[in-house]
């Protein structure tokens, strides 16, 4: 069951200083999201000033000794009052009262010495109740009885010699009640009648003196789940009746640890035989002894925990009836021999083949002599054992030394701390399933051919580290080619100089660990082909010889190729140069260990391609300067930097850039002031770099205003140049008709029919078909529209430049039928639209009518007539439509466009 509200206010109590939340400070008491904190503050009353919303209200640690009643009236909209930890010595009545909204009510560590029937009459909603370490003693009468809505009881450490707690039925909706450490010497048969109507589900009588069990004693208690009787001494004799006991009610759950049980015979848990219990703990018993059969009766385990016992030997017949458990703990559950006259425990063959749903094993920390062919034979389902520091004398791993657990589907093995030396041939090979391999902090020392890993065709993770000493060749892990995960920290493997490289098959390797081996001589294709590696450490290793350039044939770029790489521990390997382009196509690379090495200066472009990066550490090297130019790209999005215990040089050219970003970052730099620290020049030893005046090095300032200054004239000046480029029409356009204006060039108002002509068309030769077909329509139509045709409206004899003029001037409007052909008609294009645009500006008209027969892009009209679409209006710009049923919208658009007045505003 879960834990209440009180855990849930103080877990808040202890996040929310860590929060960026609304925070205000009443006298002594932080009040923070409607949670007041007056904890450890000595008060011996009520603050009467505290926010009355808050709903959580924390007074332990202090030296109150009443509750009044009238000082909680303003909180009435408590839910959560702790008051732990003081010298409250009585609770009125009437404090459920002011309180009518309580849950949660913690009141252990006082000095409460009774309850009354009336002590919480009026706490109806209370679901938790914390009493804990009251020198009550006795519970007289029913005190209880109106908490219908308790669900955790604490009555813990308070001296109550029955568990008897009241006299009638209640606490109906108890489910937790805790009875711990108190003097509890027999339960009778009545002392759980007044759970008669509860939910309890747990029940913890640990640490008391039980020494009696009156038969029905759980009886009333139909629903018990949770039956904890941790360090009591019942030994077996008591642990019989016990459960005994049990067997009419619905326990789960068993916890009898530390209870003294030496021996378990197979009538210990018969009582139990009726019962669905799925957990037993037996830890911490130095038990001695399992007889066979004695687990027959507890068919519907799953959960055994046998954790810290002295068993000497496990018999055949042991776990028989644990057909269903999935967990067992052995760990230091066997007898360790302290001289060599005494025998090993044993656990007989075929002792775990009853067990087959176990899926976890765990048996570390024992001391057998070996494994014997059939000690795991049976474990149809398990998936994971702990066999670290399990045995003495298990020095050999054979092909036959894992034969038992050929049948078993596992997952995961730990061979940790058992002082193997030697792996051979086929090892492994029952292992098919197995995905993790744990072999480290053992003794092994050979060379890996590969056939160790014979037969282990799903391995993901192979744990090497601590080893005495390996040789690797270029087979060495040819046969687990999908290996994930490769641990070979401090394992003496000096010579990786091997073609082609050991981890040359390892296509699918995403942590690679050979840190602490002390490398010395590597070459440019040990990790090539590995693109899915994500971490590398090679810390604590010799490598400062490959990058340098001094080096013959040049730096190793042995980092090549490693696009996915994301962490990389370079720490302790005696660095003093790095190559500028190291660094170059990692562009995953998130942390950067270069601690503990001798670097001074570094290449301007190291970080170049490390914008994304979280973490740098370059603490204790022999850095004097930090310039943006070399460490701008890497600290674009730092969340953490450690460069301390570095000789900084303070002056403005090497670190006046740091300290400024210093002093704006939101990065995690620890101990800022303490260990970074200036080493030169003299007058500066020993400041803090973040105290470093920065102020004289902006002496540049007139020069920044210059700059400035110059800056803003050149992107003026650019501006004003591509302004004029691309919109320098339209500025000259808008600027004659804005002269002509100033100039008093107004048109004179006219009627209609001072006009001869609705409008001018100008067209192409090519184009008269077009225009008779569709213009004259609407002419016939309309017999107040008439179009000016050349063809048909010129006087006889008139020359036709000032024919053009003549009928221009008594047309309203001007339409322009724009296809290509228009823009290479010469008349056109030297004298029509020149003299109706000008006329248009000159009279202040906005009269002109764009009619596009054809897509003509803007730049091809502006080249052939010195026209944009930009001048006109949108409604003065017609496309003839491609689809015949729009034809008779075009007609509307061109009449609402000759109807138009021609003002331009």
């Amino acid at each position: 069951m879960e834990r209440c509200l009180i855990h849930w206010s103080y877990f808040f109590l202890r996040i929310l200083p860590f929060c960026m939340v609304c925070t205000q400070s009443v006298k002594n008491c932080v009040v923070r999201n409607e949670v007041a904190d007056c904890s450890h503050q000595k008060l011996t009353q009520i603050p009467p000033d505290l926010p009355a919303n808050i709903t959580t209200l924390n007074l332990t640690h202090n030296q109150l000794k009443r509750l009044p009643p009238a000082n909680l009236t303003r909180y009435g909209q408590l839910v959560i009052l702790d008051g732990g930890f003081n010298s409250i010595s009585k609770l009125e009545p009437e404090l459920c009262q002011s309180l009518p909204l309580l849950k949660v009510l913690n009141l252990q560590h006082n000095e409460l010495s009774q309850l009354s029937d009336k002590t919480f009459a009026f706490c109806l909603s209370l679901t938790e109740l914390h009493l804990k370490s009251n020198p009550i003693q006795k519970i007289s009468d029913n005190p209880l009885k109106n908490l219908k809505n308790l669900h955790l009881l604490d009555l813990s450490h308070i001296g109550l010699s029955s568990a008897k707690l009241g006299t009638q039925v209640q606490l109906e909706n108890l489910q937790e009640l805790l009875l711990t450490n108190n003097k509890i010497r027999m339960l009778k048969r009545e002392d759980f009648d007044y759970l008669g109507n509860s939910s309890l589900r747990k029940l913890d009588l640990s640490s008391n003196h039980l020494i009696e069990f009156s038969p029905d004693c759980f009886r009333s208690i139909g629903k018990l789940y949770d039956l904890s009787l941790n360090n009591v001494q019942l030994g077996p004799e008591l642990t019989e009746k016990l459960c005994l006991e049990l067997s009419s009610t619905s326990v789960q759950s068993l916890n009898l640890s530390a209870i003294q049980l030496t021996k378990i015979s197979n009538m210990t848990f018969r009582g139990l035989n009726q019962t669905n219990l799925t957990v037993l703990n037996l830890s911490h018993n130095g038990l001695t002894s399992i007889a066979n059969d004695s687990f027959a009766w507890l068919s519907h385990l799953e959960w055994l925990v046998l954790e810290n016992n002295n068993i000497d030997h496990l018999f055949s017949r042991s776990f028989y009836g644990l057909s269903n458990v999935k967990y067992l703990n052995l760990k230091r559950s066997f007898f360790k021999p302290k001289n060599s006259k005494i025998s090993f425990p044993k656990i007989d063959d075929f002792s775990f083949q009853w067990l087959k749903c176990l899926e976890y094993l765990s048996m570390e920390d024992n001391s057998f002599s070996g494994i014997t062919t059939n000690m795991f034979t049976g474990l149809t389902n398990l998936k994971s054992i702990n066999l670290s520091s399990s045995f003495a004398n298990l020095q050999i791993l054979t092909n036959t030394t894992f034969s038992s657990l050929a049948y078993s589907p596992l997952l995961i093995l730990n061979l940790t701390r058992n002082k193997i030396s030697q792996i051979e041939s086929g090892a492994f090979s029952w292992l098919g399933h197995l995905e993790v391999l744990d072999l480290g902090v053992n003794e092994i020392s050979q060379e890996l051919t590969g056939q160790e890993w014979k037969g282990l065709e799903n391995i993901m993770e192979i744990y090497l580290s601590y080893n005495r000493y390996l040789i690797l060749n270029s087979n060495s892990f040819a046969s687990v080619p999908i290996l994930k995960r490769l641990m070979l920290r401090r394992v003496d493997c000096k010579q990786l100089d091997v073609s082609p490289s050991p981890f040359h098959p390892l296509r699918n390797l995403t942590i690679l660990d050979l840190s602490n081996n002390n490398i010395a001589n590597i070459n440019a294709e040990m990790l090539e082909g590995l693109d899915k590696l994500e971490i590398l450490d090679l810390q604590h290793n010799n490598l400062a010889r490959l990058w340098k350039h001094a080096n013959p044939g040049g730096p190793v770029h042995f980092l090549k190729g490693l696009s996915h790489l994301r962490v990389l521990n370079l720490e302790s390997n005696g660095f003093d140069e790095i190559p500028s382009d190291v660094f170059k196509g990692l562009f995953q690379l998130r942390a950067i260990y270069l601690g503990l090495n001798n670097l001074n200066l570094l290449p301007a472009s190291l970080f170049d391609h490390q914008t994304s990066l979280k973490s740098l550490s370059l603490q204790k090297n022999l850095i004097t300067s930090v310039e943006k130019g070399v460490f701008g790209p890497a600290f674009q999005n730092l969340t953490l930097l450690d460069m301390s215990f570095n000789p900084f040089d303070c002056t403005c050219e090497s670190i006046a850039w740091f300290v400024s970003w210093l002093n704006k970052t939101h990065t995690h730099i620890e101990d800022l002031p303490s260990h970074y620290l200036c080493n030169t020049p003299p007058q500066y030893h020993g400041t803090p770099v973040m105290l470093f005046d920065i102020s004289p090095c902006k002496d540049s300032a007139p020069f920044k205003m210059f700059f400035i200054i110059n800056a803003s004239f050149l992107c003026t000046l650019i501006f004003v140049v591509l302004l004029v480029h691309f919109q320098g029409w339209r500025i000259s356009f808008y600027w004659n008709v804005t002269i002509h204006r100033a100039l008093g060039f107004k048109e004179i108002e006219r009627q209609q029919e001072q006009f001869d002509y609705a409008a001018y068309i100008i067209h192409a030769q090519e184009d008269s078909r077009w225009i008779w077909k569709y213009f004259s329509p609407m002419e016939e139509k309309d017999h107040s529209l008439r179009f000016c045709l050349e063809e048909r409206d010129f006087e006889a004899g008139r020359p036709e430049l000032e024919a053009i003029v003549h009928s221009i001037k008594r047309s309203r409007k001007i339409i322009f039928v724009v296809t290509q052909n228009l823009l290479k008609d010469p008349l056109c294009k030297r004298f029509k639209v020149h003299h109706a645009v000008q006329q248009a500006i000159e009279q202040n008209l906005d009269s002109i009518i764009l009619i596009f027969l054809e897509d003509i892009p803007d730049y091809k009209l502006n080249h052939a007539l010195c026209l944009r679409r930009g001048m006109f209006k949108s409604h003065c710009i017609l496309h003839w439509p491609a689809q015949k049923e729009r034809v008779h919208a075009f007609y509307q658009k061109l009449q609402v466009a000759l109807g138009m007045r021609n003002r331009a505003h």
